[in-house]
């Protein structure tokens, strides 16, 4: 039997002075999963998504893998289960320079290693960005505007581009992802995202979607969770629809 890509036990997260915010979260992730988190606005999803990320700490255990993100040391972890935040605009600089950043990481180069640059420039690691971006209506000269000139639904596109195009995510933690965009917009993000299964060349294999839509948590869940109060999950079935 394969092991789950990743297995949550007994997750839970409190606030400062004691208080629970999160609590009890079991569930786990399998390739090809779209795993939606769906609940009321303070239940928990996104401190959810960021004690996985490892971003928060927490009490119970996160598996990758059968191992805990210590085991592939929390950098390289990240990179593998990557967060994608609902608001960017508290980066600094411009996407293009974040991306480079990014790649400049030793985990990051790691994961690249050997693959190098056809064309030999210093920002080559911008085209895979930028032809993602292309697929969600992303004029190219966003990528040169500071994250706090973009708006709320430009930030966004840029990010899931992001997470995508860097090629190490294997499990995406996508937040609220489209709360900003037109339908129009939210659809393509959608099916794009999702065609990754598809492609041999994606290293995503399964997602983690927090969404407050129940249109959109029935178009793209494989398996839908729901938080009650940040206390307990309730796990129901969907249909994938890629179309």
């Amino acid at each position: 039997m394969s092991t789950a890509m990743l297995e949550v036990e007994d997750l839970a997260h409190v606030k400062g002075d004691g208080q629970p915010i999160i609590s009890e979260i079991t569930f786990t992730v399998n390739e090809g999963d779209v795993v939606v988190l769906r609940g009321v606005s303070g239940s928990g999803k996104t401190t959810l998504l960021k004690c996985i990320a490892h971003l928060n700490l927490y009490s119970g255990h996160v598996l990758f893998k059968g191992y805990p993100p210590t085991h592939y040391g929390i950098p390289t972890y990240r990179t593998k289960v990557l967060y994608i935040p609902q608001r960017p605009s508290l980066l600094p600089l411009t996407p293009r320079d974040f991306v480079l950043t990014v790649m400049s990481f030793k985990a990051h180069k790691r994961q690249h290693r050997g693959s190098g640059s056809v064309s030999g420039r210093s920002d080559a690691w911008m085209d895979h960005p930028l032809e993602v971006g292309s697929q969600f209506g992303i004029d190219p000269n966003l990528w040169n505007r500071n994250w706090a000139e973009l708006s709320v639904g430009e930030g966004q596109r840029i990010m899931v581009a992001i997470g995508v195009a860097l090629g190490t995510a294997e499990i995406l933690l996508l937040d609220e992802p489209t709360s900003a965009l037109d339908p129009e917009t939210t659809l393509a993000v959608e099916k794009y995202t999702l065609s990754m299964f598809r492609k041999p060349e994606s290293s995503v294999k399964a997602i983690i979607w927090v969404t407050h839509s129940e249109e959109q948590a029935q178009r793209v869940g494989t398996r839908i969770i729901t938080i009650a109060s940040g206390k307990a999950c309730e796990e129901l079935s969907a249909p994938i629809d890629l179309v």
